[in-house]
């Protein structure tokens, strides 16, 4: 059609030249306007299709969102709607064309079978790393409960707490000390189960709710906190800051006010929550507790935090966590064997360990594997992508793309359940569109630092949510209703004191 078009031009350009017809020169620019036109509309039309695409991929990942919620909130399995979802996901990229697997694995050759291989991949990975650490926190914590060391720590802490008589304030004493540990724990979803199978069985037995008790496990990483996060580091160098500079004289001061105003939040949020669910907080009737184990075994549930403390390569060697549980739950089982010198009591014991691990592969593991397909699907489909096209389609103005990157990366982060794929995405734009703007780099990567991780701790796709949801043996949902009102406020105080502390015009060097 395009050939006889033009066929069709020159032939009445050359009919009129015959003509000696002046207006030979008007049709001499038709033309050549024609011609140069044409790469102009090829061009507008290529960028048509790929806004039409990105809106194609936007759509289908709402859709499949949306899909997932209800039926979670309706009381369905959340990994066979994870699972169901994220190879709904998978399928539609590739019938898309889109690569399934990550970069870093080699595909199969056939994209129906690429798919059952990235399942394979997250059964591997969360099952062999992240999910051994699950199970054996769960089977550490079934153990403590099964020798009479949890019941011990209750005993004991309940004499300080008729003093104090809330157990709110113990809550929020239980915040700090988990913001605290995440200086020692930098994984999230390492931080939350650990301090399931520390903190949360004290919580809820001194009258803490588990759904408040879960609350306050699941978000002590919402806030970075550590200097040395890779996160931090990342974003320094985006910010083009020394890491130095960067952390102690913007991060770190941040984040303390947003953790002190998160902790203000809990105490209200969950306190509100609780008399609207009617929740009853009851002491513990410590006289009813019958256990023969002595005092000292209320030091026996902390073992693996004192551990992380000290095995973390500056006071002794560095051991993960894995090997730092296994010592914990040999020092339990000799300890159990002297009081008794009955070898088969103690293998028995050491079976109830082995159940809670089994528990939690059903419980926790395989959620977690099911969030994974669906984190990928939504990766895959270009969800991800067509986020950051966007952002970078807003104007220049300084708190308006700031707002704009941080609800990008919160929704990004709420989407996929991951903090750092979000941010580590974003952040390759700061430089650029700080420099193109005018913007100081730091004013837009400490927000969307921060907004990433704060966006993971209210995402029920989450490692963290997920794996704290599990253990509590409560919903997902549950755990982000109870974590939505303190990360809001986290979020809206971290934006306030970005725009006091940082300046959002860059600073300008030369003479």
């Amino acid at each position: 059609m395009l050939i006889r078009n033009l066929r069709s031009l020159f032939r009445q350009i050359g009919t009129v030249f015959t003509d000696d017809n002046k207006a030979s020169y008007f049709f001499i620019f038709l033309a050549w306007r024609y011609v140069q036109v044409r790469p102009i509309d090829a061009e507008y039309q290529t960028q048509q299709g790929a806004l039409m695409l990105t809106a194609i991929e936007l759509l289908i990942g709402v859709v499949v969102i949306v899909g997932v919620a209800r039926y979670i909130i309706k009381g369905y399995s959340a990994t066979g709607v994870l699972f169901v979802g994220g190879l709904t996901l998978l399928i539609v990229s590739a019938l898309m064309g889109h690569k399934v697997l990550p970069a870093s694995a080699e595909s199969t050759g056939y994209t129906a079978t690429d798919i059952v291989e990235y399942v394979k991949i997250l059964l591997m990975s969360r099952g062999g790393d992240l999910g051994m650490m699950i199970m054996m926190l769960c089977g550490f914590a079934s153990y403590m409960t099964h020798i009479g060391a949890n019941d011990m720590v209750v005993k004991l802490a309940s004499k300080p707490l008729k003093i104090i008589n809330s157990p709110y304030i113990l809550m929020i004493a239980a915040y700090f000390v988990a913001c605290l540990m995440s200086l020692a724990v930098s994984s999230a979803t390492g931080l939350g189960v650990l301090l399931m199978a520390t903190l949360f069985p004290v919580m809820v037995n001194v009258g803490i709710s588990r759904g408040a008790a879960a609350a306050i496990c699941a978000s002590p990483a919402a806030i970075i906190l550590s200097p040395t996060s890779g996160d931090v580091v990342l974003a320094a160098k985006a910010a083009e800051m020394t890491l130095v500079d960067f952390a102690f004289k913007t991060t770190v001061p941040i984040s303390i006010a947003a953790i002190i105003a998160m902790a203000i939040a809990h105490f209200f949020w969950q306190r509100y929550l609780d008399k609207k669910e009617n929740i009853s907080h009851e002491m513990l009737d410590v006289s009813e507790i019958q256990t023969t184990a002595p005092s000292f075994y209320a030091i026996l549930p902390f073992t693996p935090i004192i551990g992380v403390l000290i095995f973390d390569g500056k006071w002794g060697p560095q051991l993960h966590i894995i090997a730092i549980l296994v010592i914990c739950i040999l020092i339990a089982a000799v300890i159990e064997f002297f009081r008794s010198f009955k070898a088969q009591t103690v293998f028995s014991g050491l079976e109830v360990c082995y159940r809670g691990m089994a528990d939690a592969f059903a419980n926790v593991v395989m959620l977690l594997v099911a969030a994974g397909v669906f984190a990928q699907g939504l990766s895959t489909i270009g969800f991800i992508q067509s986020l950051i096209s966007i952002a970078t389609s807003f104007g220049s103005a300084s708190i308006i793309l700031m707002l704009v990157l941080v609800v990008l990366t919160m929704l990004a982060a709420m989407t996929t359940g991951s903090g750092n794929a979000p941010f580590y995405a974003f952040v390759e734009m700061i430089p650029k569109l700080a420099h193109s703007s005018g913007i100081n780099p730091a004013y837009l990567a400490i927000p969307m630092l921060q907004a990433s991780n704060l966006g993971r701790t209210i995402s029920p796709v989450s490692g963290v949510v997920v794996a704290v949801a599990g253990m509590a043996k409560i919903s997902p949902f549950e755990v982000v209703k109870r974590t939505s009102v303190p990360v809001a406020v986290g979020l809206i105080v971290v934006i306030i004191a970005t725009e006091i502390l940082v300046p959002s015009a860059a600073v300008v060097v030369g003479g």
